[in-house]
């Protein structure tokens, strides 16, 4: 453990380096995401410098290897088709992060709903998924909804060990973490239930566990539960560096939408992700991607 975590320093220290050299500052906050830009180039930061590629090799051989059996019809970039309907907006929200990277640090992003069975493990899945489809990077995909987990069902895998038995100490993270057949996407489930959930989450465990992870990877994407039934989604956002909120079209009511955003503050609120918009009323795009009203008031551009 004392190499790859001297190698995890190095990684860390010439990242740091790197991000002081291109010039990395918050934007202000009125700053509208835009749906432009390559998504096919991923940017200069991330876990790529050689130290780390020897902490990540090091790191991963000792991973759990797992056999998954995903849910083709809702992981879609497990499919045939990479041109499956769906993709090409995941495509574009990526995109979009790459850009928000450009002008602040950007690597732990929380995936939340204000409410259950909007989608928001629909599209932290898919996100994670269509991040390590570009060349070298890699993600770590994290069920944090420890009291209704679903990603280990729609990718096929098992949910236990996973993080509930980490935070407890019954395991280390080589055996919760988990490598599938998707090159360089790794999945840590939620592990068994447990009846404290959010006593488990305000430990700092989970804190530990990404600072130290964080020079291995390029995204780590976090599924939490919904922010406004329970609080778990506000203590994870205290890990994050940037919050996506799901809403479901012609679903989600206006005001617990609006109650759930207030549970995050302004600098963290990336944007909102609006989820099962009917072909009907938008025929070239099921999913679609837009940002909250600005600071002053006014609708963002969307």
């Amino acid at each position: 453990m004392s190499r790859i975590h001297e190698a995890l320093k190095r990684a860390e220290a010439e990242q740091a380096a790197q991000s002081n050299r291109v010039g990395l500052s918050k934007p202000p906050t009125e700053a509208p995401l835009s749906l432009v830009g390559s998504e096919e180039s991923a940017p200069a930061l991330g876990a790529t410098s050689r130290a780390s590629q020897i902490a990540f090799a090091e790191w991963s051989a000792k991973c759990r290897q797992a056999a998954w059996s995903p849910d083709t019809k809702t992981m879609l970039f497990f499919g045939p088709d990479e041109q499956a309907q769906g993709t090409e907006q995941f495509r574009a929200l990526r995109s979009r992060l790459y850009q928000v990277r450009e002008r602040q640090p950007l690597k732990k992003v929380l995936v939340t709903s204000a409410l259950p069975k909007e989608g928001k493990s629909f599209i932290a899945a898919n996100l994670a998924q269509a991040l390590v489809r570009q060349q070298g990077q890699r993600a770590l995909l994290v069920d944090a909804d420890l009291r209704a987990a679903r990603l280990h069902a729609t990718l096929g895998t098992a949910a236990s060990p996973g993080l509930s038995e980490y935070l407890m100490h019954q395991e280390d993270e080589f055996r919760v973490i988990q490598q599938g057949p998707m090159e360089n996407l790794f999945f840590l489930p939620s592990g068994r239930e447990v009846s404290n959930p959010a006593e488990l989450l305000a430990g700092g465990g989970l804190k530990s566990l990404l600072e130290r992870l964080e020079p291995l990877f390029d995204w780590i994407i976090i599924d939490s539960p919904p922010a406004v039934p329970v609080t778990d989604a506000s203590l994870l956002a205290k890990c994050c560096d940037g919050i996506l909120l799901v809403v479901r079209s012609s679903v989600t009511p206006f005001d617990l939408a609006q109650k759930a955003r207030l549970e995050f503050s302004d600098e963290q609120l990336l944007g909102v992700v609006l989820n099962g918009v009917g072909s009907d009323s938008m025929p070239y795009h099921r999913y679609y991607y837009s940002t909250y009203p600005r600071g002053d008031g006014k609708a963002a551009q969307r």
